[in-house]
């Protein structure tokens, strides 16, 4: 056992050192998505949070948010979170009878979400009664 003992400890500080640091988002929502279900135009506003966390051990900076057509953007942009803390994503859909289906991307300085961009995902569908 004595001659694996440096390679055991070189292994350790190797897989230390690879470890990611930076700032990490996390959303409350399942898969990044936000289920409006049915829901009727006379009754709902349209307007849904995504809630999300900064995981990881830098600030989150969130420098910008955009949408598909007929989804509007509530929340501020350029905003910093710190590491433990919470922030949401205000939006609106705006009501039109039909199926949703639209995505919104924010783009962030996030580690674990490829170049930082995030698709975060509405759904469901608006009756008109």
């Amino acid at each position: 056992m004595k001659n694996f003992t440096p390679i055991i400890i070189c292994l350790f500080f190797c897989f230390v050192g690879y470890a990611q640091k930076g700032a990490k988002i996390e959303f409350k929502a399942k898969n990044n998505t936000i289920d409006f279900g049915t829901i009727n135009k006379k009754n709902d506003n349209g307007i849904r949070s995504f809630e999300y966390t900064n995981t990881g051990d830098a600030p989150l900076i969130i420098y910008s948010i955009q949408s598909t057509s007929n989804c509007t953007i509530l929340s501020k942009q350029n905003e910093t979170i710190l590491p433990g803390k919470s922030s949401k994503i205000d939006i609106k859909y705006d009501m039109t009878p039909g199926p949703i289906r639209k995505t919104i991307t924010v783009e962030s300085n996030a580690i674990n979400y490829t170049e930082g961009r995030i698709p975060l995902k509405i759904r469901g569908e608006v009756i008109a009664l």
